[in-house]
């Protein structure tokens, strides 16, 4: 059976009760039960993560190599400062699709460069929820390929 990561970044845990206006109401547990879902519709095993920290996210993506056929990652405010996830997704080599529930390019200055971008194969943003439901799908297709 085909395996995908998923990574949520720091504060997702936090979903539906930090800043609505940006983020929606949707909690995290709505997003992965969805995820999941979908997942047994189409035959796709969904491992999911959260984490707050850097270092446990680099090591999950590290420990993924040959163990998973796509990563589907929101690295949330790690997307503009980590060098780090973005070398780890680099060095596995596993096709990644970066996510953002908000549209990272209309907000502050500093949110419009993404380190993981130049990595993954491609980024959904501004979709809310649907974001990671797009980006589910482009992981399959790119696990299946």
């Amino acid at each position: 059976m085909t395996k995908i990561l998923v990574i949520h970044g720091p504060n997702l845990n936090l979903l539906g009760k930090r800043e609505p206006g940006i983020y929606g109401k949707v909690t995290i547990d709505n997003i992965n039960k969805k995820l999941r879902a979908i997942a047994r519709k189409k035959k796709v095993q969904l491992d999911v993560f959260q984490s707050n920290h850097e270092g446990e996210i680099v090591d999950k993506i590290g420990r993924a190599k040959n163990k998973y056929k796509a990563l589907l990652i929101n690295p949330a405010a790690y997307t503009h400062t980590s060098v780090a996830i973005r070398d780890a997704i680099l060095a596995t080599g596993i096709p990644t699709i970066e996510v953002h529930l908000s549209n990272i390019y209309s907000r502050e200055d500093f949110r419009h460069i993404s380190l993981v971008a130049p990595v993954a194969k491609g980024q959904i943003s501004g979709f809310g929820m649907d974001s990671y439901l797009y980006g589910l799908d482009a992981a399959i297709k790119l696990a299946n390929a």
